[in-house]
C-alpha cells in the first residue's frame, strides 16, 4: 500500500479508468516497485496509478533487456481521502518465487497542478533521479512464501 498525505489537492492524481494495463505511468502521478533478488541482476518495475493502471515490466540488468511481464496478477483499489491518497496492490510476481531475499526500491513520481514534477524514493544515487540505480534497491525483504 502507497500513501501520500499533505497538500494532496495540488497533486494532478490520474482519474479512475480500471484496473488495466498501461504504459508511460511514470510520466505523470504514480506509485512504483522495482523487486530483484539478491545476487541477480535480473528485476521487476511495477507502476501503479490513482487511475486503476498498472505496468510490470521485467529487466536483464541495469535498464537492459526490458519487457512486459505477462502473468502477473494485480488486485487492489485506492482511496481519496482527506489529506491522504492511499493505493493499495496486490502483486503476484512469479519469476521470483523460490527466492529467499528481495532487493526493493519503492518511489513515486507526483505531478503538480501547474506540471512540476517530484520524485520520491527509499534512497537516490548521486546526481538525477533513476529509480533503476542499484542505489535505490534500499530495502531487504525476506521472499513472500510460494502459495
Amino acid at each position: 500500500e502507497y500513501r501520500a498525505s499533505g497538500a494532496i489537492d495540488r497533486v494532478r492524481w490520474p482519474d479512475w479508468r480500471g484496473v488495466e494495463p498501461a504504459d508511460r505511468l511514470w510520466e505523470h502521478s504514480c506509485f512504483e516497485a522495482f523487486v530483484g533478488t539478491i545476487g541477480d541482476r535480473r528485476y521487476a518495475e511495477l507502476n501503479f496509478a490513482t487511475s486503476g493502471q498498472w505496468a510490470a515490466y521485467c529487466f536483464t540488468a541495469y535498464r537492459q533487456g526490458m519487457k512486459p511481464i505477462d502473468n502477473v496478477l494485480v488486485g487492489g483499489g485506492k482511496t481519496l481521502g482527506e489529506g491522504e491518497v492511499r493505493v493499495r496492490r496486490t502483486v503476484d510476481l512469479p519469476d521470483w518465487a523460490g527466492a529467499q531475499e528481495w532487493r526493493v526500491g519503492l518511489s513515486a513520481v507526483i505531478e503538480t497542478l501547474d506540471g512540476e514534477i517530484s520524485y520520491w524514493a527509499l534512497a537516490h544515487p548521486e546526481g538525477r533521479p533513476d529509480f533503476h540505480d542499484e542505489v535505490c534497491f534500499a530495502a531487504r525483504l525476506a521472499a513472500p512464501d510460494a502459495a
